[in-house]
């Protein structure tokens, strides 16, 4: 049996946590991203850390968006047509 981490946003396209594992991935992709900004912009000043945040942060989203996906329950689509 599967256990859904996630389930269809009743308005809009997405996901919403509904386990306390949904909720650990995503509460640690964005404190992960916003240490590494920290890090990054306090440590360099420069184009090259502003680029490797960006990849960084595209990359951690990325990764939650394929997590979220496979752990949801049903399918994902737009709108406020879910029974």
């Amino acid at each position: 049996m599967t256990r859904y981490w996630f389930r269809p946003k009743r308005y809009g396209y997405g996901a919403t946590p509904i386990s306390w594992e949904g909720w650990a991935v995503t509460l640690a992709t964005v404190l992960v991203m916003v240490a590494v900004s920290f890090v990054l912009r306090i440590e360099t000043k420069s184009y090259l850390a502003l680029a490797a945040l960006i990849a960084f942060d595209v990359a951690a989203l990325v990764l939650l968006f394929i997590v979220s996906r496979c752990k949801t329950e049903g399918e994902w689509r737009w709108g406020a047509d879910r029974n």
